[in-house]
């Protein structure tokens, strides 16, 4: 691959959105073609001259291999939460590097897309290990959350989506590829990394890497490790692909406002006030603070993946800078 290093780099967080469409299109096949078309709006991007590190989430994907654990326990045995987040970040890694690598050759551009499976470090002593909060897994109705409930699971109510099974949701803390990661972006590849939010693994006393298994299962909130991702590569842009083509304080209420362009002190306020809620876009603007702060230069910049290229043109998206 030819050295892409002096174009401007970003890094894409793909949304569920981006994987599954709606509850009536959760099979393979669907989840290809929501992929494929996801794709064309990132390979839209790299035309334009980016430099493109692509995260995603796995919830759902997620939640059908603990299903299928357990409907398959009484005859093979079950799959730790550290495993399945491998898996998931190969398999979506898979389908969206085969994807975007069909549209370069479409397009005849001369690139190519590599999937990075991807550990990230977590603190034993998080306080997130004592309130699980994340959401794994499908929405279900409260009658089959109380069921999840009675197996030994925490559940709790999703921003009024239907409920979830929760589990830990520790906050990153380092990236055990970042080097590897860095090195591939330079080289001129787009890589898929970070992938629903990374592995969360412990360092021991030996200093050597342990997955967070049975009681201490987790996963890291994909926003967060994308945000983390972003600050440590210092990148340019970091793109939040979500569900909704801007973000909007008094959210569904009779006194929505939506958000064209956002100063940091301003999202930390309105963040401060509860206008994001923790299940939805919470996450999403403590990520992009997160990156903010810790990269002068940089920028956030919150959309659907169908107007990402308008937003890129300033017609739309939420942009958060630095002041």
């Amino acid at each position: 691959m030819t050295s892409t290093s002096r174009l401007p780099t970003a890094i894409v967080a793909v949304g569920g959105n981006s994987l599954i469409a709606d509850t009536k299109h959760q099979k393979v096949d669907d989840q290809w073609d929501a992929v494929r078309t996801t794709t064309t709006h990132i390979a839209g991007m790299i035309e334009r001259g980016w430099n493109l590190i692509v995260t995603h989430g796995n919830g759902p994907q997620v939640g059908f291999i603990l299903r299928r654990n357990e409907l398959a326990s009484h005859e093979v045995h079950t799959t730790p939460l550290d495993l399945i987040g491998a898996d998931t970040q190969g398999s979506i890694g898979y389908m969206l590097a085969q994807a975007l690598d069909n549209e370069f050759h479409r397009r005849q551009m001369q690139r190519q897309c590599v999937a990075v499976v991807t550990q990230v470090v977590v603190d034993a002593n998080d306080p997130g290990f004592k309130n699980p909060s994340k959401g794994i897994g499908g929405f279900a109705d409260e009658a089959s959350a109380r069921q999840f409930e009675s197996d030994g699971w925490v559940v709790q109510e999703d921003a009024g989506r239907g409920w979830r099974r929760v589990i830990a949701s520790p906050i990153p803390r380092r990236i055990v590829e970042l080097d590897a990661i860095r090195s591939l972006v330079d080289m001129g590849y787009v890589v898929v990394s970070v992938g629903g939010g990374g592995i969360p693994v412990f360092e021991n006393q030996k200093g050597e890497l342990r997955g967070c298994v049975g009681a201490m299962g987790a996963v890291i909130d994909k926003d967060r490790a994308s945000g983390l991702l972003a600050a440590e590569l210092g990148v340019d842009l970091f793109l939040i692909s979500t569900g909704v083509e801007k973000v909007a304080i008094n959210f569904n209420k009779p006194n929505q406002q939506w958000l064209d362009r956002l100063t940091l002190a301003e999202a930390k306020r309105y963040y401060a006030e509860g206008h994001f809620l923790k299940g939805s876009m919470g996450p999403k603007i403590e990520a992009a603070i997160e990156y903010l702060e810790k990269t002068p230069h940089g920028q956030t910049l919150i959309t659907n993946p169908e107007n990402i290229e308008r937003a890129l043109n300033g017609e739309t998206g939420t942009w958060i800078v630095n002041e």
